[in-house]
């Protein structure tokens, strides 16, 4: 079902998924996993959000649930135009059209029977129905639109490098003319000199077409490089967001500022520096248990935990600079104020 909201182009509300788990024995009842707790995610038209966190956050499960690879549990998503929740169990054609994904193993999303060119021309037929020499121009511009040669068509993706399989997938995302391109982790898999490659080649794209990124990722370096606004998820739940300078310059929660301290820097200096403040941050930390049933699921781990951080999920609090953040750290009069006891809303990564 299309709306007609003229909003953002995608609009997540509420958005819980929850998978059963298996039985562990047969007379048991099976439990329940929320792997994305009632997020909130705003992606302009033609702009980049960044969504970090480690590993078992729920960055892929919140993208999959946008692709409708996976059924929400609760809450509302609207893309392009559409309403996800609407969908029965077909998708709409249009609908995939409008919002396309690359994913993080670019040889395992290739069909390895097939050569380059006719994997990017599948979608032109489809979505187009483009034969013959009209298709093999549009594919040769497609592949020059990522920085592949025309002869790169007649290869099987086994023939071709990392970044440029990675490339291939772009260009096959790019084919049907998407107003909304999921990334989950489109990078994570390439050498770092790739990395960069690949990330300034979907900048050159953004400019030229206007398309929007959901830019799914673990490594805030590359985060910021690529996005405007940065969303940070910690166990189900978005902690923090706002513009990505603020985000790794004046990190305001806790997870945050750990995920800064983690990233590699070239810099001898600054990388003695993010030692100390990882010490000082694992000294400061208590001993690590179990996820809350309530209240903040960094808990656990925060080196600045409270009694009521167990006891419920704070609400959000907007930051100086853009943004807001979910910590019981800051005060609730509509400004965040970071407290004596949180020295950590500083310039962490100068």
């Amino acid at each position: 079902m299309k709306t007609t909201d003229p909003g953002p182009l995608l609009r997540v509300r509420n958005l819980t998924v929850t998978f059963t788990e298996r039985r562990s024995t047969p007379w048991r009842r099976p439990g329940a996993v929320t792997a994305v707790n009632d997020i909130d995610l705003d992606i302009e038209p033609g702009g980049t959000l960044g969504l970090v966190g480690e590993s078992g956050s729920g960055k892929s499960t919140t993208a999959r649930a946008v692709l409708r690879l996976v059924r929400p549990s609760g809450g509302s998503i609207e893309a392009a135009g559409f309403e996800v929740g609407s969908f029965g169990r077909r998708v709409p054609i249009a609908y995939r059209r409008a919002v396309q994904a690359v994913f993080q193993d670019p040889l395992g999303s290739l069909d390895p029977t097939k050569v380059i060119g006719d994997i990017v021309a599948e979608p032109l037929g489809i979505h187009f129905g483009l034969r013959g020499r009209e298709r093999d121009k549009r594919v040769a511009e497609l592949l020059d639109q990522v920085g592949l040669a025309s002869h790169h068509g007649g290869r099987y993706p086994y023939e071709l490098s990392g970044g440029q399989r990675q490339r291939v997938n772009i260009a096959r995302a790019l084919a049907v003319e998407p107003k909304l391109i999921i990334l989950d982790e489109p990078v994570s898999a390439l050498d770092v000199s790739v990395q960069s490659q690949v990330v300034n080649l979907l900048e050159d794209v953004q400019e030229r077409t206007g398309v929007a990124y959901l830019f799914v990722a673990h490594d805030l370096a590359v985060v910021r490089h690529a996005s405007d606004r940065i969303a940070v998820m910690y166990r189900s739940r978005i902690v923090e967001e706002g513009p990505a300078d603020r985000i790794c310059e004046r990190p305001a929660h806790p997870y945050t500022e750990a995920l800064l301290a983690a990233v590699p820097d070239p810099d001898p200096a600054r990388q003695r520096l993010q030692r100390e403040r990882r010490r000082e941050l694992r000294a400061a930390a208590p001993a690590a248990g179990p996820r809350p049933a309530t209240g903040c699921p960094f808990a656990a781990r925060c080196p600045h935990r409270m009694p009521v951080c167990a006891e419920t999920f704070p609400g959000w609090t907007p930051v100086p600079d853009g943004g807001r953040v979910a910590c019981h750290l800051f005060g609730g009069e509509g400004t965040a104020r970071p407290s004596d006891t949180h020295p950590d809303y500083q310039e962490t990564s100068r």
